[in-house]
């Protein structure tokens, strides 16, 4: 287990700087033997009861006094159910865990709604983002859209596909009227101090 003050979501590629020594014999064994690991998030102190699976796909970097850059990815949600802070002649932490399950399909008029109201906050905000067809749209936009860790968090929680997009709609049809007007604010602002063109009427 390597706890984390972040939540990782299957299917998402994350890199990681290794410094910890607990950390470094995790990640060395894994990488030895070929070995997946945990990383359940931790929010305000609090270990939460899940996390996601996560594959080494390569060593980047390994520094002199044994740090290493690595980058992973996103496997399947975990949900540990007993959590030791050492294991028998280890120094990292271990967990009992069991594998949520999880309904990946959804409706695909849903999705369209959700990838429509996507574009017009990144559209909003100046972002560029493609959508790929081969992801779980909730779980590849997650960290796009202005969730809190603790709405990251409950986005985990969600077993179906479906649920977690009306999630994602009633999170965007609520925020993108703020943003919308706090964009239209800052132009008008930008506007102050320019010669203006006025017309008077007649």
């Amino acid at each position: 287990m390597f706890p984390l003050n972040l939540v990782v979501f299957p299917g998402e590629r994350l890199r990681l700087h290794i410094f910890e020594p607990r950390y470094r014999q995790l990640i060395g064994e894994c990488l030895v033997e070929h070995k997946t690991f945990g990383i359940p998030t931790i929010i305000d102190k609090k270990l939460m009861g899940l996390g996601t699976e996560v594959k080494i796909l390569s060593l980047d970097k390994k520094y002199g006094g044994g740090e290493m850059d690595i980058s992973t990815e996103g496997i399947r949600r975990l949900e540990v159910k007993n959590f030791f802070e050492k294991s028998p002649e280890k120094l990292y932490p271990v967990a009992e865990v069991v594998w949520p399950e999880s309904e990946d399909t959804s409706d695909e008029t849903l999705r369209q709604e959700v990838k429509k109201l996507l574009a017009k906050l990144h559209y909003a905000l100046g972002i560029s983002k493609k959508f790929s067809e081969n992801q779980l749209l909730s779980y590849e936009m997650a960290h796009h859209v202005g969730f809190s860790i603790r709405q990251e968090y409950e986005l985990l929680t969600i077993d179906t596909e479906t649920d977690r997009l009306k999630f994602y709609k009633k999170h965007l049809e609520t925020i993108l009227p703020v943003v919308m007007e706090t964009e239209r604010l800052k132009a008008k602002a930008k506007l102050n101090g320019h010669y203006k063109n006025v017309i008077p009427p007649k």
